[in-house]
């Protein structure tokens, strides 16, 4: 009797700590990084967001007074100034981004149906921005802003999308790393991309490492394939998920990309 109440202890206390915690298992709020690292001219980005939180990121603006824009969404576990002051962006393109809530300055929790939210937000108000060209802004997701750059390019005009590590969904990235828990039933942040990139007709590229062991490639692949728009897959071997984003083999493709875009009308 004692065994068959510690496994039914087991069979329902994870599935518990899996629904009442799994905020824990996918956000990683990070603090605000100060702005020494950032480029000199760099702005603030603040928006509001539809239900009021208010938003704060940053934007280093174009080389014109009418530039391109890149608008990024970062990792889990991301403060997203660190990757915007990276020197090897396309140059002359304006760069923008907004910390997740919670992160950063930004006010407010996380969760997937404010976040998706909140990047259409940034889209409407950089594209309303006079120094950007809002027929040639294209979307940068990493790891997990993959979902919301996705979303973005399926719901708003943009030009293009980039996405770094991306993945199908959340729930088949779940299944994955967590076999033994019935992760369809628990899990409340789906971000399921299938659907919206179905709907994208933009050009994509698509940028993953083959030892990447947290969003493996079958993972990304299975929304290249899904993707409605003409797309570019490329592979960096031996890149790993953590390490992908610093190892020249992003930036080359971006630039190339990001050059090759017709202006939308």
């Amino acid at each position: 009797m004692e065994w068959l109440v510690a496994l039914a202890a087991i069979l329902i206390g994870l599935p518990a700590l899996a629904w009442f915690g799994q905020e824990k298992l996918i956000f990683f709020p990070q603090p605000a990084a100060g702005t020494s690292h950032l480029p000199a001219g760099t702005e603030r980005f603040e928006v509001p967001a539809r239900d009021g939180t208010r938003l704060a990121g940053f934007l280093i603006p174009g080389t014109s007074p009418r530039a391109p824009a890149l608008l990024y969404f970062g990792g889990n576990a991301e403060e997203i100034s660190w990757f915007l002051a990276d020197r090897r962006w396309p140059p002359g393109w304006t760069r923008a981004g907004l910390n997740y809530r919670g992160y950063g300055d930004s006010a407010g929790r996380p969760g997937e149906r404010a976040l998706l939210d909140d990047g259409l937000a940034a889209f409407d108000a950089l594209a309303l921005r006079s120094n950007v060209d809002p027929r040639r802004v294209v979307v940068v997701g990493r790891s997990l802003g993959t979902g919301i750059a996705v979303h973005v390019a399926a719901s708003r005009p943009v030009a293009g999308a980039i996405l770094i590590s991306p993945f199908d969904s959340l729930v088949e990235v779940g299944r994955m790393h967590y076999p033994w828990l019935p992760v369809g039933w628990l899990l409340r942040h789906r971000f399921d991309g299938m659907p919206r990139a179905a709907k994208a007709g933009v050009p994509m590229l698509a940028i993953v490492g083959d030892a990447d062991g947290i969003i493996p490639p079958a993972r990304s692949r299975s929304l290249f394939d899904a993707w409605a728009g003409p797309k570019t897959w490329v592979v960096v071997p031996g890149a790993g998920h953590n390490d992908l984003g610093s190892t020249p083999d992003v930036w080359a493709p971006m630039a190339t990309f990001v050059e090759g875009l017709p202006s939308r009308p």
